[in-house]
């Protein structure tokens, strides 16, 4: 069921469009309600085509709307704020910011701070309603961030978190969907290997994931619990698990997660 408010999204890269799939798709907005911006509005024609407004306008978009979504570049963050700012109104709208690393404070030093911030980092999974999305507010906008919550929990989960840990939700979230990727196609390209061939392997590889995956969604074991349940003495799963962890699997991860989150934090302020 949509509710009565049009939602922009300044921005309409990947993550935006992703974004207003999503909300189509559990049929929280409809198309008609959600207008998606962009400097080259070519690239919007098939969201066009799907029902969806677009513009080149940013100002008519936050004119037009409710919920203001900024989906844009760390470094295009302070020229688009500054652009449509001065057309908020305070009564009515809500702004939403997934800029990595651009704080509440720094979008508030912009916009001022009679308007509702709320900080959301959903990822690329959004668009099938299967997002893991953090979102934080400050203590005064408690409201909005119940708003935000109930939108993204139609596409996905969500988790309220602290503002100092939304650089860490970006590493873990975000850039994690890519992480879990590259292991699933590295697991099909062993696949490929051992004998099957490479449409097989990844179908296996991709479902044998989602398995894990839904072991552990609301089940309160640790993955250790589940993966003692299919290890044996002497068995082939312990002897894979091994070499693997000899060839740096676990720590390859971690450090990869720490160096996303360090790079994420810098995003925003080395563009300023």
């Amino acid at each position: 069921m949509t509710i009565g408010e049009n939602l922009a999204i300044i921005g309409g890269g990947n993550i935006g469009c992703a974004i207003a799939r999503g909300l189509i798709k559990s049929k929280r907005f409809a198309p008609n309600q959600i207008i998606l911006t962009r400097r080259r509005l070519h690239y919007l024609e098939n969201m066009e085509k799907e029902g969806f407004k677009i513009s080149g306008n940013n100002i008519q978009a936050v004119e037009e709307s409710d919920i203001i979504l900024i989906s844009v570049e760390p470094q295009q963050l302070v020229g688009v704020l500054e652009e449509i700012s001065p057309h908020f109104d305070k009564k009515r709208h809500i702004i939403f910011s997934i800029v990595s690393g651009a704080s509440i404070t720094d979008i508030k030093s912009i916009i001022g701070n009679g308007m509702p911030v709320i900080r959301v980092m959903p990822n690329i999974a959004v668009g099938i309603c299967e997002s893991m999305t953090c979102l934080c507010a400050d203590s005064s906008d408690n409201i909005a961030l119940d708003k935000a919550r109930s939108i993204f929990d139609s596409v996905g989960q969500t988790l309220v978190i602290s503002e100092e840990l939304m650089v860490p939700a970006t590493a873990l979230c975000a850039c994690g969907i890519a992480f879990f990727f590259r292991a699933i196609r590295a697991a099909s390209q062993g696949g490929i290997e051992i004998g099957f061939h490479s449409v097989e392997a990844l179908a296996m590889a991709s479902q044998t994931a989602r398995g894990a995956a839904a072991l552990l969604n609301g089940n309160p074991n640790h993955p250790e619990t589940e993966i003692d349940k299919v290890t044996t003495p002497r068995g082939c799963t312990i002897a894979g698990l091994n070499n693997m962890e000899h060839s740096g699997f676990s720590s390859a991860m971690i450090r990869g997660i720490i160096t996303s989150a360090e790079k994420a934090e810098k995003l925003f302020k080395a563009k300023e």
